[in-house]
């Protein structure tokens, strides 16, 4: 709850502050924004960075599928089911696997 008003009374004191400092302002901003990221440096950064973050997710996401692969019984080959098969159950596991737990 406390969160909650404190986040009422940010929401509040900016909109009155925004408010005060009116549209001329508003438009100064806009366009220093705008000429920021019109900046050809800027925009070679940018592309820099979202390229290593591309190659970033594509590493995690091979990471990810092996540990998946390797602790996801129903993705392991060698367990006698196929992928190419039907699941009959519905719940992703194979029928042929049986758990030892008690639920």
């Amino acid at each position: 709850m406390r969160y909650r008003m404190m986040f009422c009374v940010g929401f509040a004191a900016g909109y009155v502050l925004g408010t005060r400092a009116g549209r001329e302002r508003y438009e100064q901003i806009k366009q220093l924004a705008q000429r920021v990221s019109e900046n050809p440096s800027v925009q070679e950064t940018a592309g820099l960075v979202g390229s290593k973050v591309s190659k970033a997710t594509g590493v995690a996401k091979d990471k990810v599928s092996d540990v998946a692969k390797n602790r996801l019984p129903f993705l392991k080959p060698t367990n006698g089911w196929h992928g190419d098969e039907a699941d009959e159950t519905g719940t992703g596991w194979p029928e042929n696997q049986k758990t030892s737990a008690p639920y």
